[in-house]
């Protein structure tokens, strides 16, 4: 029970947190919005890569250049459905199959598959940092669900593809593209695709030039579920 001569701080702490509360709620509405029409031209995971750089003094800083979808191959936009996120037309930001299916793994005794549907990887990718925390993952669904209802799929996979990480200093379709094959995104092959799809679980071990076992298991689940996968345009 609150005493008597508490009440006020604890009414003024109250007032506070609502303040913060709607404040953070304002604020990250309206980044959700501006992106629905602006390109970024970082990510907060790019400048955590910066300072990360500038820091250690190690390897180069990631590179971002933006493509439109319809700069981006179709192979490509298939590829990545095909091998991240199947249902993604079907779901609202949650695949709550997927969830299901790594949940029995976890108990099982099973190794753990990623349940994170592009647009969870697009949230955090785009608007959070990179530990692995609840703080982390209540405010990457609460991005999510707020993607899912202001910018429409379209937009998701667009910043998707231009924002994910493909490796040391590669970030987005465009940067992975030239970096692993030396072509731009628009001219992307079939298998290259695949490949640069079937890296996407561990990019920063894993290589589509010099595929492992791993990889080459992707790859070709990938290349077989190429087809049924909806080409967004």
């Amino acid at each position: 029970m609150v005493k008597k001569n508490d009440r006020p701080f604890f009414r003024r702490t109250l007032r506070w947190a609502l303040v913060l509360v709607l404040l953070f709620a304002g604020v990250s509405v309206l980044q959700v919005v501006l992106l629905k029409g602006i390109d970024p031209p970082c990510t907060l995971m790019t400048a955590w890569g910066w300072v990360a750089h500038v820091a250690a003094g190690t390897p180069e800083p990631p590179h971002m250049y933006w493509r439109s979808l319809g700069e981006i191959s179709p192979y490509m936009r298939r590829a990545v459905l095909a091998g991240e996120d199947q249902r993604f037309l079907k779901h609202m930001g949650f695949d709550f199959r997927e969830i299901g299916e790594a949940v029995k793994d976890m108990f099982s005794g099973d190794a753990v598959r990623g349940a994170s549907t592009i647009t969870m990887q697009a949230a955090r990718t785009v608007f959070l940092w990179p530990d692995r925390n609840w703080v982390r993952k209540s405010l990457e669904a609460y991005y999510t669900i707020l993607m899912e209802v202001l910018w429409g799929k379209k937009r998701i996979l667009e910043i998707y593809l231009n924002t994910v990480d493909w490796g040391q200093g590669i970030m987005g379709v465009e940067a992975a593209s030239i970096r692993y094959f030396n072509v731009p995104a628009s001219r992307i092959s079939r298998i290259q695709a695949a490949r640069l799809a079937a890296i996407l679980p561990s990019p920063h071990r894993w290589s589509p030039t010099k595929p492992n076992v791993q990889v080459s298991r992707r790859e070709k689940r990938i290349l077989r579920d190429m087809d049924k996968m909806p080409l967004i345009s």
